[in-house]
């Protein structure tokens, strides 16, 4: 893949993507989450499939959805109310230590920078770049496993961790690809460039695709 390539690839994503369903942040997004929501539904992804976070959020948020409300309830309460996604222990803990910060550092609001978001507890460069895309549509490159994966299978990027493709990405891929790369790789990852054996006879980026690391493919 080059960035000759990226204006046809993406535009082919594009279409693609219209038969596949829309990652759970980005559908929050579409239906008017606040940044707290948004902040917090990521955090509770992390290791989890959206099909589970997207059956828990709403039960958490039920509890409270601002950081002054989550104060308010019980630490127990939060990981029953979560109990169904990863690390749900711990997760109960940093939902309750990121709102405090929120409160006493932010008055209550969700900072809208990568650095300040990197710092929370439990959030981390992808969840950040996650938060300040969906929430503020600022600049940012949410790398997961599958961007991860996908970019350097197409030969894009050569990395060896998500932090050195996300790196690699801000110096190679032209802003206008920033936000939208996410959401279109994460089901192009689901559906057809799976970890395991990918479906690249029907992938719509194919013939831009340098395979790299794919010994056998469907």
């Amino acid at each position: 893949m080059t960035n000759a390539e990226l204006p046809e690839a993406f535009k082919r994503l594009r279409v693609a993507a219209q038969h596949w369903i829309v990652p759970m942040v980005y559908a929050m997004k579409q239906e008017g989450a606040t940044p707290y929501e948004i902040l917090i539904a990521s955090l509770l992804s992390a290791r989890t499939l959206d099909t589970v976070t997207t059956v828990v959020y709403p039960e958490l948020f039920k509890l409270a959805n601002t950081p002054e409300k989550m104060l308010r309830v019980p630490e127990a309460q939060i990981e029953r109310a979560i109990h169904r996604v990863a690390f749900s222990n711990a997760k109960a803990k940093q939902i309750l230590s990121l709102s405090k910060i929120l409160v006493d550092t932010y008055d209550g609001r969700v900072p809208e920078t990568i650095e300040e978001l990197d710092e929370l507890p439990g959030v981390g460069r992808k969840i950040a770049n996650l938060t300040v895309t969906m929430a503020f549509d600022k600049p940012g490159i949410t790398v997961d496993t599958h961007v991860h994966r996908i970019v350097n299978r197409w030969g894009y990027v050569l990395a060896k961790t998500p932090d050195e493709t996300e790196r690699q990405l801000r110096e190679k891929l032209p802003p206008k690809y920033w936000i939208e790369i996410n959401g279109l790789l994460i089901p192009l990852g689901q559906n057809i460039c799976r970890a395991g054996t990918p479906s690249c006879t029907k992938c719509p980026v194919f013939e831009f695709c340098a395979r790299i690391g794919v010994t056998k493919f469907r």
